[in-house]
């Protein structure tokens, strides 16, 4: 993780925003992928955002969030979808989303 990136995640954590943590669903994680995709719950309307925690939550079985994934990256850039699979991967590689085998 670079230090712009290293940047956000704090930025994030300090403003208070919902985030991923480890004992989260694959419902629990759709749910809060709802929320940064429309903007609603205290979290901003954030597409890259949506679709990373989306990819979280189908990789922990949720099927809906396979759906809604799909359905996003076809209204997102090349390049966002990149950052939202790149931030996805960070989360599971520090171990805050754990995968079921």
């Amino acid at each position: 993780m670079n230090a712009q990136e290293m940047a956000h995640d704090l930025q994030a954590h300090d403003d208070g925003l919902p985030l991923p943590t480890p004992d989260m669903s694959g419902d629990d994680l759709f749910k809060l992928g709802m929320m940064y995709s429309a903007g609603s719950g205290g979290c901003p309307m954030d597409r890259v955002s949506a679709h990373m925690i989306f990819n979280l939550a189908a990789m922990k079985g949720s099927i809906e969030a396979r759906v809604y994934r799909r359905e996003m990256s076809l209204e997102m850039e090349r390049e966002e979808i990149a950052e939202a699979q790149k931030a996805a991967r960070r989360y599971i590689d520090q171990g805050v989303v754990q995968l079921v085998a």
